[in-house]
């Protein structure tokens, strides 16, 4: 790696975070991990997202051992009830009824590792979302105008997705998937920058 950058790798199949490191003129790949995401009431959400990040991570930096490797996890939580990703539109439906006109958190948790420098780092990021108060019908037409069975909490967001959202306490780009501020800090550590 001497007079070189390391390359990085996005061990994530989310197309939101993809779309967020893109943005901000990263290079780099994408390698979805084969990993079932754990979500279990006994673990915090900064716990269930730092151990999900972590397994991610792993996953694919043992098969990428001289790569600058990104593994992240959302998720949502509502009176310390872990909410991840819904399993059909019935399911997303009944968690907007439950979100709607509350605030809950939203944690992504982020671990990066180079391994062949047998370096690592890890970080937890905390937003505030309070959501609009939400009719059936309102309901009805935002499911209709996105997917939200690959959303922790069945929402998005960004662009029409937030039309649902009243307010977020700290960082959009959390809710969204991946928080850009505290990432670009840490990929500092590893030499990554985006490119120019």
């Amino acid at each position: 790696m001497i007079g070189r950058r390391p390359r990085l790798v996005l061990a994530s199949a989310s197309p939101r975070r993809c779309q967020l490191l893109a943005d901000c003129g990263y290079d780099f790949e994408v390698v979805a991990p084969a990993v079932k995401e754990l979500h279990s009431d006994k673990l915090t959400l900064r716990e269930a997202t730092c151990y999900n990040a972590l397994r991610k991570g792993l996953i694919v930096a043992r098969a990428h051992p001289g790569r600058v490797v990104l593994g992240a996890d959302t998720l949502v939580a509502l009176d310390h009830q872990l909410i991840g990703k819904p399993a059909d539109r019935a399911e997303a439906a009944r968690l907007l009824r439950l979100l709607s006109g509350r605030m809950h958190f939203v944690v992504s948790s982020v671990f990066i590792v180079h391994l062949h420098r047998g370096k690592s780092l890890a970080f937890s990021v905390l937003s505030r979302v309070v959501f609009k108060k939400l009719s059936d019908r309102m309901i009805g037409g935002y499911l209709a105008s996105i997917d939200p069975l690959d959303k922790a909490g069945g929402y998005a967001a960004q662009g029409t997705g937030g039309a649902i959202i009243a307010r977020i306490i700290g960082s959009r780009s959390n809710v969204i998937g991946l928080p850009l501020e505290e990432t670009g800090a840490a990929l500092k550590h590893f030499d990554i920058r985006p490119s120019a």
